[in-house]
C-alpha cells in the first residue's frame, strides 16, 4: 500500500498489518520478521509513521468501558477523537487536551503526546491518560502508568511508536454542561502587544492567536488571539454542517507571497474592533480545518511540511522575533501561523512542549525552503527550544539531539526492551534512533 503522511511527502509502499482485535493481532501478526512503525490514522505531518512495515491500529475502534460517574473511558487505540467527542459531547464530557484535529487516534495522541489550546492550564494528552496497555517487542503486553512500567509509560508518551504498538488506553474526559463557547478575539497591532495579551488572558482555559507572519516593521507579529471557555447553557448537542472538500490539488503557483500576503491582511482585518466576542460551537473553536476534507491539498502535489517549535518564556520573545524577521525576508510566509503559550514541560523524554511559546507555520515544500528551515533551525537552538517531533519531516540528527538531551536515555530504554531492532520509522533512522 501507497503510504504518507499528511503533508504528502515523502510516500513508501508499505506492508500494512492491519488486526481487528488483539486475539487477532496475537495470532496473525507476523513479529518476527517485522521492522516497522504503528500507525493510527496517519496524520502525523512528515515520516514518523512511515516504514516498509507499518501495523495499523485502525480496526482496533471499540469503546470498552465508560464510568458516567467520573468520566473515565477505556477504548481501544484506534477510536478517534472524533468518535469519543460523538459519543460524548452529548453526555456532557469533553477531551481535556485536544489539538487542532480530532482526526487522530487514541494511540496516536499518546505516541505524539499531544497538546492544545489549553497545555497553559491542563498540560499534554499524557497527563490525563491513567494506563495503556502495551505490545512490546518479543509480543509481550504489558500494563503501562505512572506507577507500573512507568519508565515505559513515560518514554511512550510522546515516543513516536518507537517503544512499542498502544493496544488500549483509559482517559480521563472533562465534564461540560454545553457543545458552545464564549469566544473572546483581542487584536493585537505586533508581537509585544499579542505576547501582553496572553499575559493578561493566562488565566483563560482556551487560548490560541493566528499571527501574520509576513508582517514587517512597526506591524511584525500583528495578531488575533482568540480566547474560549465552555458556556453553562445546557445545549449539548452538535450543529449541522454541510462538509466541504478540497476536490483537486492547487496548482504549485496558487500559494505565493501575493496571494498570502493578502490572504493575512483580509483575515487580520475581518475583526474590526480591538475585541470581539461570540458563542461558537466547539468543532470551528477547535478544529476549523477538519470541516474541510482533502485541506493538504490546497499547497500542491508537492507537498507542505509545519515547522513548530517552542522557545522557553525568558528568550521566546526575541526569539520568535528574528523567526519572523526571516519569514518576511524570505517572502514565503504561511498564512496558517498559529501561536500558543505552554505551561511546564512534563516527565517524558521526548515530549514536545516546555514553557514558553510555540509557534507552527505551514510551507509548501519547494526549491530552498530545507536550507531555509535549517536557518531557522539554528535560531531556535540559539534559544533554547527545539521542533515538534509529530510535525517534522526533515530535521537533522543533530538538531534532534541538541533539542532533546534525553534522547540517550530514550535509545537505551528502547534496547532494554528490544524496541531498537524492531520499532523503527523513516524519521527515527533519520534521527539516529
Amino acid at each position: 500500500m501507497r503510504l504518507t503522511g499528511w503533508g504528502r511527502k515523502p510516500a513508501v509502499d508499505a506492508e500494512v498489518f492491519a488486526p481487528y482485535s488483539i486475539p487477532d493481532l496475537r495470532s496473525r501478526f507476523p513479529r518476527a520478521r517485522f521492522r516497522g512503525i504503528p500507525r493510527g490514522n496517519g496524520r502525523s505531518y512528515g515520516d514518523s509513521a512511515l516504514a516498509p512495515q507499518v501495523l495499523s491500529s485502525r480496526r482496533l475502534d471499540r469503546f470498552l468501558a465508560f464510568d458516567a460517574e467520573t468520566g473515565v473511558l477505556r477504548c481501544e487505540a484506534g477510536v478517534l477523537l472524533a468518535d469519543i467527542l460523538d459519543v460524548f459531547v452529548p453526555r456532557g464530557w469533553f477531551l481535556h487536551a485536544t489539538p487542532g484535529t480530532k482526526l487522530i487516534s487514541v494511540g496516536g495522541a499518546i505516541a505524539s503526546d499531544v497538546h492544545g489550546k489549553s497545555h497553559h492550564l491542563e498540560g499534554c494528552f499524557s497527563r490525563h491518560v491513567e494506563r495503556f496497555s502495551l505490545m512490546l517487542a518479543d509480543g509481550g503486553i504489558v500494563d503501562c502508568s505512572t506507577t507500573q512500567h512507568a519508565d515505559l509509560f513515560r518514554a511512550s508518551c510522546g515516543g513516536m511508536g518507537l517503544t512499542g504498538f498502544i493496544l488500549e488506553a483509559t482517559l480521563r474526559l472533562k465534564r461540560i454542561r454545553s457543545a458552545y463557547l464564549r469566544e473572546t478575539t483581542f487584536k493585537a497591532d505586533d508581537l509585544d502587544h499579542a505576547l501582553s495579551l496572553f499575559a493578561e488572558q493566562s488565566g483563560a482555559p482556551y487560548s490560541v492567536a493566528w499571527i501574520d507572519c509576513l508582517a514587517t516593521g512597526p506591524r511584525l507579529g500583528r495578531s488575533l488571539l482568540m480566547t474560549g471557555d465552555f458556556i453553562d447553557d445546557g445545549r449539548l448537542h452538535g450543529i449541522a454542517k454541510t462538509p466541504l472538500s478540497v476536490p483537486v490539488d492547487a496548482p504549485g503557483f496558487a500559494l505565493n507571497r501575493y496571494s498570502v500576503a493578502a490572504f493575512n491582511a483580509l483575515y487580520y482585518h475581518r475583526v474590526r474592533g480591538r475585541q470581539r466576542e461570540r458563542v461558537v460551537h466547539f468543532d470551528p473553536f477547535f478544529y476549523p480545518l477538519d470541516g474541510i476534507g482533502h485541506w493538504n491539498r490546497i499547497y500542491g502535489k508537492s507537498g507542505f511540511t509545519q515547522y513548530q517549535f517552542v522557545i522557553p518564556k525568558a528568550s521566546g520573545a526575541a526569539g520568535i522575533e528574528e523567526v519572523l524577521q526571516r519569514i518576511a525576508a524570505f517572502k514565503r510566509g504561511s498564512f496558517l501561523a498559529v501561536l500558543k503559550t505552554f505551561g511546564p514541560a512534563n516527565g517524558n523524554p521526548l515530549s514536545f512542549p516546555m514553557e514558553g511559546y510555540t509557534l507552527a507555520l505551514d510551507f509548501r515544500l519547494e526549491p530552498g525552503l530545507l536550507p531555509f528551515l535549517e536557518e531557522l533551525d539554528r535560531i531556535v537552538l540559539d534559544h533554547g527550544g527545539r521542533l515538534y517531533l509529530t510535525k517534522d519531516v526533515r530535521m537533522s540528527a543533530e538538531t534532534f539531539r541538541a533539542g532533546y538531551p534525553r534522547w540517550k536515555e530514550f535509545q537505551d530504554l528502547r534496547r532494554k526492551y528490544g524496541a531498537d531492532t524492531t520499532f523503527r520509522s523513516l524519521q527515527s533512522e533519520r534521527l539516529g534512533l
